[in-house]
């Protein structure tokens, strides 16, 4: 009897350790849907109709899927468990990188980078959102 609250404080610990994973993931989803939208839209047009195209090769990969091969940045890899990864180029679009940085004979159109830096705060906002609903939640023994 004496070691009620303890025991009732433990198991909320254990509620809050176990409770953010579901839910930020879901705001990471969002977020990196969010992300990939915003650099279709800033992602320049492809001059060849039967070209493979840039906007459609932007893609995100959920926890646990493998990002396309050929992918920018970084190639083909796993996300982990809490990781979400947006991607632009697979194996028929093998050039994002040059239209991000420019060559010597084209100029940069960068569309990857500036998205990010456009909705980081936005974006990250809503995962820790999610997250301190998430831990406050479990700590009130409600599901989120």
């Amino acid at each position: 009897m004496a070691n009620d609250g303890l025991d009732n404080l433990m198991s909320a610990f254990d509620r809050v350790k176990a409770a953010p994973r579901k839910s930020i993931n879901t705001a990471l989803m969002s977020s990196a849907e969010e992300l990939a939208s915003m650099q279709r839209h800033l992602a320049p047009d492809d001059p060849a109709t039967d070209a493979p195209d840039l906007k459609t090769s932007i893609a995100v990969t959920g926890p646990g899927q493998s990002t396309p091969p050929y992918s920018q940045p970084g190639g083909s890899r796993v996300a982990g468990e809490n990781e979400v990864i947006v991607t632009a180029g697979n194996s028929d679009v093998r050039y994002p990188h040059l239209v991000e940085y420019g060559t010597s004979k084209a100029e940069a159109q960068p569309f990857f980078w500036p998205a990010v830096r456009l909705l980081r705060k936005r974006l990250q906002q809503r995962i820790d959102r999610a997250g301190r609903k998430a831990v406050r939640d479990a700590w009130n023994g409600r599901q989120s």
